[in-house]
């Protein structure tokens, strides 16, 4: 496969796997705790290093995986205990993002792994650091792990599909008939602790956002059924980074950016043009009935 279809595949799987698994924290009203994780899987990555110092494979899915629990945890305690919700997510993230920068001067030059890194991501690199097995190549380490995280999503969605589904739309009715929704609620931050680690290398820890929110709440217009607006946040996704990678190509930008600005054009056509929420199509209804 060539440099041009690896970064195309990895950009199409962030957006496949970030889509789908933030379209159920934009059902859920969650949507800024992506940007909470987002930010402090870095300390789990960080801290991951310190142990088993790599960044690729297992450890850098734990570390990440257990630093996201724990933003949950921290948020809902903080909450519980009477602090506004945003104000929560606030004081989590900024200090374990914080902590995880402070960590990153003690790494020094040992890694390619830096503020900068952190935060923008350098998808064109990708095709670069790849999986050698017995001196064999099977392709970039990032696809691996994207398409790992997204196998193990797509399986816990199917298992827990009613679970996910009845505790989303009524936790309290949900509770009412016995599913563990606290159990959900933490493997919902599981997932889109791994959908974010494995998303790191490709588009920081800022851009993962955009993909994790913009195309949930873009099939959030398009649908009002569950399981076709999980069909469609991936489809938007994937369409949001074939884009972005013809928009940087034809103007020599950046690669990750330009993929989370399609996803954000896309989000204001349905916001414009949504044949049951958009703006202008109901200007257009309210006009053909007050005449």
């Amino acid at each position: 496969m060539t440099y041009t279809l690896w970064i195309i595949l990895t950009g199409s799987l962030v957006g496949l796997t970030c889509g789908v698994t933030g379209s159920l924290l934009v059902l859920r009203k969650m949507s800024m705790i992506a940007d909470a994780i987002s930010h402090t899987v870095l300390l789990g990555i960080v801290g991951a290093f310190f142990v088993s110092q790599s960044l690729n494979g297992l450890p850098m899915l734990i570390g990440a995986g257990v630093v996201g629990i724990l933003t949950a945890f921290f948020v809902e305690s903080l909450h519980s205990s009477g602090v506004q919700s945003d104000a929560a997510i606030g004081v989590v993230f900024t200090s374990l993002f914080a902590l995880g920068v402070v960590l990153i001067s003690f790494i020094g030059d040992q890694v390619h792994l830096d503020t900068k890194h952190a935060l923008m991501g350098e998808i064109t690199f990708v095709p670069w650091n790849t999986l050698q097995i017995n001196g064999v190549n099977y392709g970039p380490i990032a696809v691996w792990m994207l398409g790992i995280v997204l196998i193990l999503n797509l399986f816990l969605i199917w298992i827990f599909y009613k679970e996910i589904k009845i505790s989303t739309f009524d936790p309290q009715y949900a509770k009412l008939i016995g599913v563990p929704v606290v159990f959900v609620h933490y493997l919902l931050m599981t997932m889109v602790s791994l959908s974010t680690v494995a998303s790191f290398d490709s588009v920081g820890a800022i851009l993962v956002v955009a993909m994790l929110i913009v195309p949930g709440a873009t099939a959030y217009l398009l649908t009002d059924r569950f399981f076709p607006l999980l069909l469609l946040s991936g489809g938007i996704g994937i369409l949001s980074a074939l884009i972005g990678y013809g928009f940087a190509a034809y103007w020599n930008v950046s690669v990750s950016g330009s993929m989370a600005s399609a996803s954000g054009v896309l989000f204001l056509f349905a916001f414009l043009f949504s044949p049951k929420h958009g703006v202008i199509v109901r200007k257009i209804k309210n006009k053909q009935y007050a005449s």
